[in-house]
């Protein structure tokens, strides 16, 4: 495992983006998310590459980037889109890319953050369908995530640098 970065994974809306710029910021690394390292190497949104390709390509995308990461990424602060945990291949590479924190969100605050956010593909759809997506969702990925992860901490309704200063402290 390399001791220089930061790997933050979790549920859509965890907070990932927002407290991985602001640990980068505290600690001086470099920030890096995997969504928009994908939508840049594609010249294509997130949804775009769902509807055009289908998720397993944009799943075999991910995993080409976090094994690239594992052998370029130095002194960052990597955020990981929320379905890239899921592969086994690509849990065993997040240890071996550095600290993986698992920030986690109950469905409650998840739900308030994500309400009107339409660039996500798998919460398209009526409420309740997205409610129990969510739920599924949460469901099979908390384990996963805890698997991978080094340090579980719990976001919720704390202030971004809190947060932060719990990362530092694990």
């Amino acid at each position: 495992m390399k001791d220089n970065n930061y790997v933050l994974i979790g549920y859509m809306g965890a907070g990932k983006t927002t407290v991985g710029k602001a640990l980068a910021k505290e600690t001086g690394k470099k920030f890096l998310d995997t969504d928009s390292l994908i939508v840049k190497q594609m010249n294509l949104s997130i949804n775009d590459i769902f509807e055009k390709y289908g998720e397993d390509y944009f799943r075999d995308l991910e995993t080409k980037l976090i094994m690239n990461l594992c052998e370029s990424a130095n002194d960052c602060v990597i955020s990981c889109g929320g379905g890239l945990p899921m592969r086994e291949e690509n849990r065993t590479y997040l240890k071996r890319l550095g600290k993986v924190v698992y920030l986690n969100v109950n469905e409650t605050d998840i739900l308030k953050r994500l309400k009107n956010d339409t660039t996500r593909p798998l919460l398209r759809g009526p409420k309740e369908e997205v409610k129990i997506r969510i739920h599924d969702m949460i469901e099979k990925r908390d384990p996963l995530y805890r698997e991978a992860a080094d340090v579980v901490i719990k976001t919720g309704r704390h202030k971004v640098n809190e947060v932060v200063s719990k990362i530092i402290k694990e």
